[in-house]
């Protein structure tokens, strides 16, 4: 048997909840705070077999993990000079979501 912790972004918790139920995942919700940033985050613990580790690695990558994002931003105005396409937006791409997951043994299980 396994224990997996995963922590994620806030933002992608509901659907990678809702897909590890779907697929008979059980998952115990831990709202925690992360160190750097102090971002709001959610560390999920999911007690497993052995043998159903990569699919429940495979629906959080999927869900929660790192990918590409576009921002629109306006450009910089340091030059004060406004003409033609001054409010024109800036496609930006940006990285978003990513989890951190660690997988551990458990020696011991019971359920009382």
């Amino acid at each position: 048997m396994k224990m997996i912790f995963a922590i994620l972004h806030s933002e992608d918790v509901d659907e990678t909840v809702e897909e590890l139920n779907k697929h008979e995942y059980w998952v115990t919700k831990l709202s925690t705070i992360g160190g750097f940033l102090k971002a709001k985050n959610v560390t999920l613990v999911i007690g497993t077999e052995d043998e159903k580790v990569s699919g429940a690695l495979k629906i959080l990558q999927e869900c929660a993990g790192l990918r590409k994002s576009v921002k629109y931003t306006m450009p910089s105005m340091s030059s004060g000079n406004i003409g033609p396409g001054a409010g024109a937006m800036i496609p930006i791409d940006t990285k978003v979501g990513g989890c951190t997951v660690f997988v551990l043994d458990v020696d011991q299980y019971e359920k009382f």
